[in-house]
């Protein structure tokens, strides 16, 4: 069982939507907020990132071919060829569909460069996933040689699909950004250091964490205890509650109880299974049970969630 992937995998609400733009000096680009997370790859040329929303403290990040930035929160933020450049939204650039990404054009005739910007659709819910919580506001990967090769090699085949489509890329583009998040988390998780790395990136790390973590993601309907899921870890109840806490964030049996409820909205929103069986694979014993759990969790009864999933669909 990988955590990480069955994390992202129940938050995911919908494909990623992508576009590539092409700018050329002068240019500045406006971005809206979007719900999940954003990511910007510079395929060619360089960049600024500018974010003075609230939350943003002013970054002025300059970014080069290669590099790879992620926003947790989709956060409003300008990208530019430079931090004095005015910015323009929907209405200050050509747009254009060519398949499962949009093509955005702007700016003047100076020296040019390509992005592939792009945003993940994610279930943050009244009660967001640690994993995610626990992320940097703004992760930003530079190239660097030798440095995280799946994640350059992704980036690769993303610039080649887009500057030479074939027959498959309208498929194979959609996958590849698809993978991007995993690479992105992955190569983040990979660059804390081993020696203090903690949160999320020291529970993965944690053999007796991530064995408790597997645990629980393998079999949240389990009758899982404080007692068992240390047997599962190898440790004592004691050591092993108070290191779950301190990598984690919250007790075991409270992340059982989130687990659950994020498992129990991912089959709401993607199937038509009945309550009982979507209260029996996450643990609990009558819908009613799962019904008071999932209105405490996000504020709604199951059968109201799933009709304002597939509204929003």
């Amino acid at each position: 069982m990988d955590v990480l992937t069955e994390a992202l995998a129940a938050m995911r609400t919908g494909s990623p939507v992508s576009a590539r733009t092409a700018g050329r000096a002068p240019w500045g680009l406006q971005l809206a907020p979007v719900p999940g997370a954003s990511f910007h790859v510079v395929l060619r040329g360089t960049c600024w990132l500018l974010d003075d929303s609230e939350g943003g403290g002013g970054t002025r990040l300059a970014l080069g071919p290669g590099d790879v930035v992620f926003l947790r929160d989709g956060r409003g933020h300008v990208l530019a060829d430079h931090p004095g450049t005015p910015a323009v939204g929907p209405e200050g650039y050509e747009k254009t569909q060519d398949g499962p990404i949009a093509r955005i054009t702007l700016g003047g005739d100076g020296v040019a460069a390509d992005l592939l910007c792009g945003a993940y659709h994610l279930d943050t819910g009244r009660s967001p996933h640690p994993l995610f919580t626990q992320l940097p506001a703004l992760i930003h990967l530079p190239a660097r040689p030798g440095a995280h090769p799946e994640l350059t090699a992704a980036v690769q085949l993303l610039g080649g699909e887009l500057e030479n489509p074939r027959a498959g890329s309208h498929g194979i583009v959609p996958l590849l950004i698809d993978s991007l998040l995993l690479y992105i988390l992955r190569a983040w998780l990979e660059d804390q250091p081993v020696s203090s790395a903690g949160g999320w990136a020291g529970a993965l790390r944690d053999p007796a964490t991530a064995a408790a973590l597997t645990a629980i993601h393998a079999e949240p309907a389990a009758q899982w205890t404080v007692a068992s899921l240390a047997a599962e870890a190898g440790l004592s109840r004691a050591g092993f509650a108070r290191r779950f806490a301190e990598l984690v964030g919250e007790p075991p049996l409270a992340y059982l109880t989130r687990w659950r409820m994020t498992t129990a909205a991912k089959l709401l929103r993607e199937g038509d299974i009945p309550l009982s069986t979507v209260a029996e694979q996450t643990g609990y014993g009558s819908e009613y049970a799962l019904g008071k759990a999932f209105k405490r969790e996000y504020g709604q009864a199951p059968g109201s969630y799933r009709r304002q999933a597939r509204l929003a669909a």
